[in-house]
C-alpha cells in the first residue's frame, strides 16, 4: 500500500510538472530581425543642414546687397539731381529724418513680432551711439551734396581703421600690426588716386569741403564703434539679451529725436518737404531711399543672429567695391586708366581688411 502511494504521488507531480506554463527566465527567444535598431544615415542629415545654411546665407547676402546697392544708387541719384531751375538737393537733414523714421517704424514693427522691447537696456549709451551715428551719416550726405564724386566717398568711408588707428595711437593703449597698417595705408592710397584723376580728367576744383566731410564722417564713425562696444559690454553686466531689433529701433529713435532737432533749427523739414513735393521725381527717390536703408538694415540684423557677426561684416564691406563700380559703370564717371589703378588698389585693401578679420 505504501509503494502504490508514492506511485500516485509522482504521477500527480509529473502532470503537474507538463502543465505548468514555462518561465519567462527559462526562455530566450532571440530577436527578430525587425527588432534590430536600423541605422541612420548621418550624411544625408549634414548634406541637409549644409544646404539650408548655405540658403540662409544666400538669403542675408543676397538681401544686403540688393537692398544696399539700390541704396547707393538712390543716394548718388538724390544729390545730383537738379530742377529744371537748376537748383539741388541740399536739405540733408531732412533726409536724414526720413530715412531714420523709416528705421524706427521698421524696427517696431520688427520688436511686435519677435515678443516685444528688452528691459533694463542702457539707454542713455544707445543715445549717444545714436546720436554719434546720426553726425556721420549727416557727413557722408553733406560731402555728397558739396560736390563729392560718389566712388571718392564711397572708398573714403570704407577707412574707418584710420580714425580709430590715429586715436588709439595718440591716446595709447593699443598698438597694430604691420599688416593693419598696410591695409589702412592701401584704401587711403586709392581713394587718394582715385580723386586725383578724377580732379585731373574733369579739369574741376577740388572738393574740398566735401572732403572735410568725410574726414568728420570717419571720426564720428570711431567714436560710434566705441559706444557700440560699450553698449555691448554695459548690456552683458546687466544681465540683458537685446535683440537685433533692440539695436535697430532705439539706435534709430535717437537717430530720428537728433536728426529732428538739427532739420528744425535748420528749417529743413519745410524747406526739404517743399522741394521734395516741387520736384516729384526726388520725392520717389527719396521714399525709395528711406526703404532701402530699412530693408537693409533687417537684412543685416538677420545675417548676424543667423550667422557670426565676422560673416556679416564682410558681405557689408565687399558690397562697397561692387557699389563703386556699379556707379562707375552706370552713372557715367569718367575715370582714367591711374583711377582704375587706385580702384584696384582701395579694393585689395578693403579684402585685406575684410580677410584679417575673419581670422
Amino acid at each position: 500500500m505504501p509503494r502504490c502511494t508514492s506511485l500516485a504521488a509522482l504521477c500527480v507531480t509529473l502532470a503537474a510538472a507538463k502543465l505548468a506554463p514555462p518561465t519567462h527566465s527559462a526562455v530566450k527567444l532571440a530577436p527578430r530581425k525587425a527588432d534590430y535598431p536600423v541605422a541612420k544615415a548621418p550624411v544625408a542629415r549634414i548634406s541637409s543642414g549644409g544646404a539650408t545654411k548655405t540658403l540662409e546665407l544666400l538669403f542675408g547676402a543676397g538681401g544686403i546687397y540688393a537692398a544696399f546697392l539700390y541704396y547707393g544708387s538712390l543716394q548718388e541719384d538724390v544729390f545730383r539731381y537738379a530742377s529744371e531751375e537748376g537748383d539741388k538737393f541740399t536739405q540733408v537733414w531732412f533726409l536724414q529724418v526720413l530715412e531714420a523714421l523709416c528705421n524706427v517704424v521698421v524696427g517696431f514693427l520688427g520688436l511686435q513680432l519677435t515678443g516685444g522691447a528688452t528691459p533694463d537696456l542702457p539707454q542713455p549709451l544707445f543715445a549717444s551711439s545714436g546720436c554719434s551715428q546720426v553726425l556721420a551719416k549727416y557727413c557722408t550726405n553733406a560731402a555728397l551734396a558739396n560736390g563729392l564724386s560718389f566712388p571718392v566717398a564711397t572708398l573714403a568711408k570704407s577707412g574707418k581703421m584710420v580714425p580709430v588707428m590715429v586715436g588709439s595711437l595718440l591716446l595709447g593703449g593699443a598698438s597694430y600690426s604691420l599688416r593693419q597698417y598696410a591695409q589702412v595705408a592701401m584704401i587711403v592710397a586709392g581713394t587718394a588716386i582715385v580723386s586725383l584723376s578724377k580732379k585731373k580728367a574733369s579739369s574741376g576744383t577740388t572738393a574740398t569741403l566735401g572732403v572735410a566731410f568725410i574726414v568728420a564722417s570717419l571720426c564720428f564713425d570711431g567714436v560710434t564703434g566705441g559706444l557700440q562696444k560699450r553698449v555691448k559690454s554695459e548690456t552683458k553686466a546687466r544681465g540683458a539679451a537685446p535683440k537685433p531689433y533692440d539695436y535697430m529701433f532705439l539706435t534709430n529713435i535717437y537717430m530720428l529725436a537728433t536728426a529732428l532737432v538739427f532739420a528744425l533749427c535748420r528749417g529743413e523739414v519745410q524747406d526739404g518737404l517743399k522741394f521734395a513735393l516741387d520736384n516729384p521725381a526726388l520725392w520717389g527717390k527719396v521714399l525709395r531711399f528711406g526703404a532701402c536703408s530699412a530693408v537693409g538694415q533687417s537684412f543685416i540684423f538677420y545675417t548676424i543672429s543667423t550667422f557670426d557677426p565676422l560673416v556679416c561684416t564682410t558681405v557689408t564691406t565687399t558690397r562697397k567695391i561692387f557699389s563703386v563700380l556699379l556707379s562707375i559703370f552706370l552713372k557715367g564717371h569718367e575715370l582714367p586708366l591711374m583711377g582704375w589703378g587706385g580702384v584696384a588698389l582701395a579694393s585689395a585693401g578693403i579684402l585685406a581688411e575684410a580677410s584679417s578679420k575673419r581670422h
